[in-house]
Formats: C-alpha cells, structure tokens, sequence
C-alpha cells in the first residue's frame, strides 16, 4: 500500500514538473478609460507582477497607459482588441472639459515608437479619438496565443 501511495505522488509530481509554471495574466475586455491616477497605479502593480497582458477588448484613453508601462514583449493583442487615443484633457470643478497640450506631448512621448509614429502619421493626440486595430495593431503587438 505505501509502495502505491508513493508512485502516486511521484507521477503526480513528474506531470506538475513537466506543466511548468502557471503564468498569470491580465486580460482587458473593455476599458472606456479615465482619470489617470488608477491606471498608472494598476499598470505600476501590473508590471512589479511580470505577468502578461492580453488586451481582449477596447483599451480606450487612460488604458493605454498599458502600453508605457508594461514593456512590450508582456503584451499581445485578440483579435478583438482596439486601442483608443486622444490628448489628454482635464475637468475644472464646474465641470468644464479643457485641453491639457503639454500631457498630451509627455504621453505621446512615452509611447513606444511603434505606436507614437502610428499616431503621429494620424496628426497626433487631438481631442478627436484614434482608433489602432486590425492588422496595423497586429503589426505593432503579436497576437495571443
């Protein structure tokens, strides 16, 4: 009988062996964005994890932060995912919308080079949402497998 229970756990443990590590992941399926503050702070927390980010969905406004912050090569892409700029704006507290052009430089700054030369060739960050998806967003960031 001990002689059975100890092959078990020896199988047990060739097949946990042989799996390898289960890597986590964080997986966007749909971020409209905003403030700015919570993002940099999840994507700070993202990013000390090493886990891999899938965007799966819209990924609009402040959620491409992601891809600042989390080194490139942790991100891929589903097909369904689009990734949504605009310059970055602030709210007064009467709740007037106003531009905020030197953020919007230092963001766009902050992008790889990839996706700042795909926006630069769309006129830059403007109040009017540009929209990175399909193949030009494949050709930027791999697929998921």
């Amino acid at each position: 009988m001990r002689i059975a229970v100890v092959k078990v756990v020896v199988v047990a443990a060739a097949l946990f062996a042989a799996i390898g590590p289960v890597r986590a992941e964080i997986r966007i399926l749909a971020s409209p964005g905003g403030q700015v503050g919570p993002f940099i702070e999840l994507f700070d927390r993202v990013n000390a994890s090493g886990e891999r980010v899938v965007i799966d969905g819209p990924c609009l406004s402040a959620c491409t932060l992601v891809l600042m912050m989390v080194p490139t090569e942790r991100i891929c892409v589903t097909r369904r995912a689009v990734l949504g700029f605009h310059a970055a704006r602030s709210i007064d507290r009467r709740g007037r919308i106003y531009a905020e052009p030197e953020a919007s430089r230092d963001v766009e700054a902050a992008y790889p080079a990839p996706v700042r030369d795909w926006i630069g060739r769309r006129g830059g960050l403007t109040s009017r949402l540009l929209l990175l998806r399909g193949r030009e967003l494949a050709a930027i960031y791999p697929r998921c497998r």
